[in-house]
């Protein structure tokens, strides 16, 4: 078992404390939080060793879990890099695209592997479809949300279009082209919600919408394709697969048979791929796991988080 520590005991690093207490393939050691009144008080509830401080708990792990702000991100995995440990780091992967790649660089530097925290890339609804993504050439995201004010410090797009951003990268093979964007801030000092249309190299266009201002919550994607259109709800753990081929010279009395202006047939038909449920956060953990002792690629490296966090602030400076 590999050695965990957990840098960061907020809302998110608390679940991460849980859920590798529970895993198989991690022994917790404990978390480092610089509130100590609030590491007092999650040690005495949960019973989680606390650190006195960052240095101690790094020489005490083989992974290092870094779930602080992101205005930390860097320092802390440079000091578990330096030590030559593994580091499992929440998205975005840094503040700026110059420390992400400072990271990727220190990090092969010292032979240590490393996963940025996407975790869309786990739920159970895209990982049923994500192989039947194949050189989509429209990609439309809404990933909106009820005001909540944590998160609040960076701009919405940092904070929850980055996922979506994240996942349309990892399925259009091609170069982003260009950028155009707009956001507007509404309650807090950042933008609150914003619109981005990314256009690829290869034709593809994706427009994503991102709101933490919103009366609902909203996490759904939509993919088309030549001959398929895939819908993917994230939030509800859903998809929709609705494939074309050519009709049969005698189609079944039931089929659904398009025309088009040529006379070309296509008869429509629905995928219903298995579901399977699963704790994203724990696979995410477990998988980086895998990796390191299989010494194999991490799911979503340092170099797939840069790649996503420079689409992202390319977004932001177009505003």
């Amino acid at each position: 078992m590999l050695k965990a520590g957990v840098l960061g005991a907020g809302h998110l690093g608390k679940i991460h404390l849980r859920l590798l207490q529970q895993s198989e393939k991690y022994e917790l050691v404990g978390f480092y939080d610089p509130d100590q009144q609030n590491a007092g008080k999650i040690q005495e509830e949960f019973g989680y060793n606390s650190f006195s401080s960052l240095d101690e708990l790094i020489d005490a792990v083989d992974v290092v879990d870094i779930v602080t702000p992101t205005l930390s991100h860097y320092d802390c995995a440079v000091q578990a890099i330096g030590k030559g440990k593994h580091i499992f780091i929440e998205k975005p992967i840094a503040n700026s695209v110059e420390e992400a790649e400072k990271l990727i660089k220190l990090a092969s530097d010292h032979g240590v592997k490393g996963q940025v925290g996407h975790v869309e890339r786990f739920n159970p609804a895209f990982i049923s479809v994500k192989d039947k993504i194949s050189n989509p050439m429209f990609i439309e995201t809404h990933r909106l949300a009820e005001f909540n004010p944590r998160g609040t410090d960076v701009p919405v797009v940092l904070d929850l279009m980055i996922h979506d951003i994240d996942i349309i990268l990892s399925v259009v093979d091609s170069k982003v082209k260009s950028i155009n964007a707009s956001g507007v801030s509404v309650i807090s000092k950042s933008p609150d919600i914003a619109n981005a249309r990314i256009e690829f190299e290869n034709g593809c266009v994706a427009n994503l919408t991102a709101s933490r201002i919103s009366l609902k919550n909203m996490r759904k994607s939509r993919f088309f394709q030549r001959d398929a259109y895939i819908s993917v709800d994230f939030l509800e753990k859903k998809v929709e697969v609705v494939k074309m081929k050519d009709a049969p010279e005698v189609p079944d009395e039931f089929a659904l048979v398009l025309q088009n202006a040529e006379g070309e047939k296509k008869q429509i038909y629905f995928e219903n791929p298995k579901i399977d449920a699963n704790n994203a956060i724990l696979d995410e953990l477990e998988t980086f796991a895998d990796a390191i002792k299989n010494n194999t690629t991490p799911i979503v490296t340092l170099t797939q988080g840069t790649e996503a966090l420079k689409v992202a602030k390319e977004i932001i400076s177009s505003f």
